[in-house]
């Protein structure tokens, strides 16, 4: 697999990711800053480091699950895995500018 088809599965993803969102947060879960990192290997497995906006978050058993299998309705994906991390730990700082314009913060 190319460079380039490698970023295009990336692409792909993240279009996946801002479809989820955080059910307390009107502001999907790339937006927030709560993904960390893409990556997609030749073999077409996709992990994806994220965090929650706490380690009490409500949803932080179906979250990663709803992400694992949103990204892997992705025509051509063959896995995901999803890591949860809290290292960083997730601050509003981390969301985009879009987010914040949406939350009335800007």
């Amino acid at each position: 697999m190319t460079e380039k088809e490698l970023e295009e599965y990336g692409d792909k993803i993240v279009r996946v990711l801002k479809t989820i969102f955080d059910p307390e947060i009107p502001v999907d879960i790339y937006e927030l800053g709560l993904i960390y990192d893409v990556f997609v290997n030749e073999q077409k497995e996709a992990k994806i480091l994220m965090t929650l906006t706490s380690p009490n978050c409500p949803v932080a058993e179906t979250l990663p699950v709803e992400v694992e299998e949103k990204v892997q309705t992705i025509k051509g994906i063959d896995s995901c895995e999803v890591e949860i991390t809290f290292d960083p730990t997730w601050t509003q700082d981390m969301m985009s500018e879009e987010a914040k314009l949406e939350l009335g913060m800007l």
